[in-house]
């Protein structure tokens, strides 16, 4: 069914944020419907997971980076992403992908250390081995990106986005401004972006 608004699920402190932070930017109309892991969706969702946004066709997309880029293509005035001819594009794909599958992969077991835990004395265990696999990946991507003003050049992106949310979560900011300096740097002014900081101060949240 055709509608003129997105309909995000998700919740506070989620990888949903980054998508609200960007429908915000596109000054596309949305709402919120608050869902947690594991709750129902419309339409299902296999993988109980958020964040599930209905597009205005009616079309269901999970996957927050796959959402992230597809909202950034879909209007490509904003300027939210490098188009397909732009040479920042590989580092753009690169880097939106590993923050999916090297950082944000590791909250299904951080959400619950019992799925992979033998028994509740390795749970602690797994959280700290899965905080400093995190903060290694930040560390490799402080290592090989090259920013300007931003993460990818002089204007901001869906990958600013990403990585102001995901950076919230376990280890936490102090440990992620230890290893990636730089990008706190840009972090920074992504958060004290005048259009976001109502959105930030709501929705944003150190969790996962």
């Amino acid at each position: 069914m055709m509608t003129h608004e997105h309909v995000l699920y998700g919740g506070k402190g989620t990888g949903s944020v980054a998508i609200e932070a960007a429908l915000c930017l596109l000054d596309q109309p949305y709402r919120v419907v608050e869902r947690r892991p594991g709750d129902d969706y419309p339409g299902g969702n296999p993988m109980g997971q958020v964040p599930v946004i209905q597009l205005p066709s009616g079309e269901l997309m999970t996957e927050s980076a796959a959402i992230l880029i597809y909202l950034a293509d879909a209007y490509p005035d904003a300027n939210l992403a490098p188009g397909l001819e732009d040479p920042r594009r590989p580092a753009f794909l690169r880097w939106m992908v590993f923050i999916a599958s090297q950082v944000y992969s590791l909250v299904w077991v951080r959400d619950d250390p019992s799925r992979l835990a033998a028994d509740k004395a390795h749970e602690s265990l797994i959280l700290e081995r899965t905080g400093a696999r995190r903060a290694f990946c930040w560390s490799v991507m402080e290592r090989e990106i090259k920013p300007g003003d931003y993460l990818l050049g002089d204007s901001i992106s869906v990958l600013d986005l990403y990585v102001t949310v995901t950076s919230t979560w376990g280890p936490g900011r102090e440990r992620f401004r230890e290893v990636a300096p730089k990008m706190s740097e840009i972090i920074r002014k992504v958060e004290s972006d005048r259009r976001l900081q109502a959105l930030w101060s709501e929705r944003l949240s150190q969790a996962r």
